[in-house]
């Protein structure tokens, strides 16, 4: 136990450090239960209000949004925190990222049962539901951003090696692509108590794993007065990085095209395909295909480096994908098979940016001082990405003639250029500035 509260030394392509499977799955299995928190919010809230309580799916829109809007805004004042707050003294399993990943624990096991699982019965007036809602919305979100941006931030300090911090992302983003499988799964067959029970029993499991087993890195050097320790003087640092600011950019328009498919998966499969009946299937499917994926990823980046094999992903998602246009009505094993070869293209998404972007801030200086900066902005980035992606997809499908209350063929034809074409080109845009960038250039 107690090696396992030792600090991992940094190392260098000449001192290659390397955790051992039993240190990165202790990391990585946390990213499981955080996984369980996203999925069932967007999925299964607004029925199980609207069921139970009579909410419109207006009010819950609207709540979900302006919760959603609040917690986005959240996550640079949690970066800041992490960096700051976790150089305090404090018992030595509670120092460092452990610190916030134990505040959060409370937040998200608390916000998740009282989502699910209201005091109030069905039928209680909607007033008081819809406060619940609220309520419970803002307790888990605030733990699942502060979890997020404490874990990432850790995974990030724990190599400058590039190959090493593909192995470490590649495990988190593994694990958290089956809890998404567990999330699919779980209500269907045993309902959404069991699925609360699984989150807290996995939060606490995988947390004590993180906390008392996984390597910690050292804590690193306080701020100096010169390099600024205010709140707005610590996201200028990160800003000011052109590295960081050019990656940024890459990652929001990659992070669209991804998230259009992700908005519109249903509505393709119900009214183009009609194949509602085999939704689930298809997604479990192209995730477990992810999953899949992540040993490719971390071989294919310790070859030809982290931006050429994300490029290649990139490329190569875009060539399976845009067949997804030409399909129709029944055509089921055509899809399983795009979505079994854009899932394995999407594990490079998930794997490869992260490892990025723990080398653009051990390349400024900023290891184990600015983590929590850097990724409370890409943590704000990622919840941009699904929101302009709703932003762009529906509005434009309603203009190009879609209504799934009235299907016609101009509509459907209009969903399918949504699904398929329009991603393609974001994607290709992507690509192009990542070609053009300066880390294509290296190697690792």
């Amino acid at each position: 136990m107690a090696d396992a509260l030792a600090p991992v030394p940094g190392g260098s392509a000449g001192d290659k450090p390397e955790l051992d499977a039993g240190q990165l799955f202790s990391y990585g299995l946390f990213g499981l239960p955080l996984s369980l928190v996203a999925l069932p919010i967007y999925v299964f809230v607004p029925k199980f209000y609207s069921d139970s309580f009579g909410l419109s799916l207006e009010i819950i829109g609207i709540i979900l949004l302006a919760v959603r809007l609040l917690d986005a805004v959240s996550d640079p004042l949690f970066g800041w925190w992490v960096d700051h707050g976790r150089r305090s003294e404090g018992a030595r399993w509670l120092r460092g990222y452990r610190r916030f990943v134990v505040f959060s624990l409370p937040l998200l096991a608390v916000g998740y049962v009282a989502l699910f699982q209201p005091p109030m019965g069905r039928g209680a007036a909607s007033i008081w539901a819809s406060v619940w809602l609220a309520a419970a919305l803002i307790v888990v979100y605030a733990g699942f951003s502060l979890a997020n941006i404490a874990y990432y931030s850790w995974g990030a300090d724990l190599s400058d090696v590039a190959n090493e911090r593909t192995r470490i992302t590649s495990v988190r983003e593994g694990c958290g692509l089956l809890g998404v499988l567990v999330a699919a799964a779980v209500p269907q067959v045993l309902g959404m108590d069991a699925l609360s029970g699984l989150f807290v029993f996995t939060l606490l499991a995988t947390g004590l794993l993180l906390l008392f087993r996984a390597p910690h890195p050292p804590l690193g050097r306080k701020l100096v007065f010169a390099e600024g320790i205010g709140l707005f003087s610590t996201f200028r640092v990160p800003l000011a990085n052109r590295r960081f600011v050019s990656l940024l950019v890459i990652f929001l328009a990659n992070g669209i095209a991804s998230a259009i498919p992700a908005t519109l998966v249903l509505f393709y499969i119900r009214d183009v395909l009609e194949l509602e009946n085999r939704d689930a299937l298809l997604l479990g499917v192209y995730f477990l295909a992810a999953a899949c994926s992540m040993p490719l990823w971390v071989l294919a980046a310790g070859r030809f480096g982290l931006a050429r094999a994300w490029l290649f992903g990139m490329i190569f998602s875009v060539v399976v994908f845009v067949w997804v246009y030409f399909l129709v009505a029944g055509d089921l094993i055509p899809f399983a098979a795009i979505c079994v070869v854009s899932g394995m293209a999407i594990g490079g998404d998930l794997a490869l940016p992260p490892a990025i972007l723990a080398g653009v801030i051990a390349e400024a200086g900023h290891r184990g001082v600015r983590e929590g900066a850097y990724f409370g902005l890409w943590s704000l980035a990622t919840k941009l990405n699904l929101a302009l992606a709703a932003g762009i997809s529906l509005p434009l499908l309603g203009a190009l003639g879609y209504d799934p209350s009235h299907l016609t063929a101009k509509g459907t034809n209009a969903l399918s250029f949504g699904y398929a074409l329009v991603p393609c080109a974001l994607k290709l845009g992507a690509a192009l500035l990542l070609w053009r960038s300066p880390f294509i250039r290296q190697v690792a």
